[in-house]
């Protein structure tokens, strides 16, 4: 299922874990926060937009836990970036 010659997963279907072990729980958020996973501690760029694709929230954290406690309960497209390894997934918040 995954390459090793690609870094880069766009529809990420692998479980658990996700691309390079890149992830985040929970999902769906119910205290306003999430917490990445990672196989490594690179800066980690995260981007959120809404399903009309826009861009919602976009920050570059080197911890493990983001506050998303300033969006609305919705459904949302989160996308992750850790040097060359991108996923993006469904984000739902309650």
């Amino acid at each position: 299922l995954t390459s090793s010659f690609t870094g880069y997963a766009q529809d990420n279907k692998l479980q658990p874990g996700g691309a390079e072990g890149l992830s985040f729980y929970p999902n769906p958020v119910n205290n306003g926060k999430i917490y990445l996973t990672s196989k490594t501690s690179l800066d980690k760029e995260v981007i959120i937009f809404d399903v009309l694709g826009k861009k919602v929230f976009q920050n570059t954290v080197s911890s493990k836990e983001i506050s998303l406690a300033n969006l609305l309960p919705g459904v949302y497209i989160i996308k992750l970036r850790e040097g060359e390894v991108t996923t993006t997934r469904k984000l739902i918040i309650k």
